[in-house]
C-alpha cells in the first residue's frame, strides 16, 4: 500500500521591489512562493535571489528561512498529502535541477507576463510560483487550475487541495523548531549550498 506524505507550499512577504511590483497587481501581501519537503522548514526550494544583497542575481536557489531576509517576514504555509511516489519523483525533480542549477535563470520576462495573464514559454527560465507550480505539475498534481506559468503565489491560498496549517510571523512559526533540537526524518538526495557536489540531506517524510 502506498504511504501517504506530505509537502508544504510557504507563501511570504519578503517586501522586496519585486515583491510589490507584483502586490500592485494580486492586492495579496504574501508574494513569493517556495516548496519544502518537510514541516520544519529545513529543505525549501524557489527561484530568487542568490545574493540577498544583490536583486539582479536571481535563480533556483535552496532557501534559509532562518536568516534574517526571511525571518521577519510575515507568512502562509499550506500542506499538500501526497503519495509516496509523488513525493519521491518531486524530491527527484529538485535534486537534478540543484545539481545543474547554474543552468536555470530568473524568469522576469515570464513574471510579467504572468502578472497580465499572458503565458511566455522560455527554456530553463522560472520565477517563483511558477517553479512550485512545475514541480507539482511534473508529479501528476494541479492544486491551481491554470497552466503553471500563469500561477501566482496567491493562487496556492485559494486551492481546494491546499490545507492551510498556518499563518503569521514566520519567526513564530520556526520557533516552534529549535535547530538543536529538529529531528532527522527519513533521508532524500538532494544537493546542497551552490558549488557543492549533492550529497545526502535530512528530509521530512510526514
Amino acid at each position: 500500500m502506498d504511504t501517504k506524505q506530505h509537502i508544504w507550499i510557504v507563501l511570504t512577504g519578503t517586501g522586496t521591489w519585486l515583491s510589490r511590483i507584483i502586490q500592485c497587481f494580486t492586492n495579496a501581501p504574501l508574494n513569493h512562493a517556495s516548496i519544502s519537503f518537510d514541516g520544519q522548514l529545513q529543505e525549501v526550494y524557489s527561484f530568487g535571489r542568490k545574493n540577498v544583497s544583490n536583486p539582479f542575481s536571481g535563480g533556483l536557489v535552496r532557501e534559509n528561512l532562518r536568516a534574517p531576509f526571511f525571518y521577519a517576514s510575515h507568512c502562509a504555509i499550506y500542506r499538500m498529502e501526497v503519495s509516496h511516489d509523488k513525493y519521491k519523483l518531486m524530491v527527484h525533480q529538485v535534486q537534478q535541477m540543484m545539481n545543474d542549477r547554474d543552468r536555470y535563470k530568473y524568469d522576469l520576462l515570464g513574471m510579467m507576463g504572468m502578472l497580465f495573464r499572458v503565458r511566455i514559454d522560455r527554456a530553463d527560465a522560472y520565477f517563483c510560483s511558477y517553479f512550485v507550480a512545475s514541480i507539482l505539475e511534473q508529479a501528476g498534481l494541479h492544486p491551481v487550475g491554470k497552466p503553471p506559468q500563469l500561477v501566482t503565489p496567491c493562487d496556492f491560498s485559494h486551492s481546494e487541495q491546499l490545507e492551510e496549517i498556518y499563518q503569521g510571523s514566520l519567526d513564530h512559526y520556526l520557533n516552534r523548531f529549535p535547530v538543536e533540537s529538529l529531528p532527522y526524518p527519513a533521508p532524500a538526495y538532494i544537493s546542497s549550498e551552490p558549488g557543492e557536489p549533492a550529497k545526502r540531506l535530512q528530509v521530512g517524510a510526514g
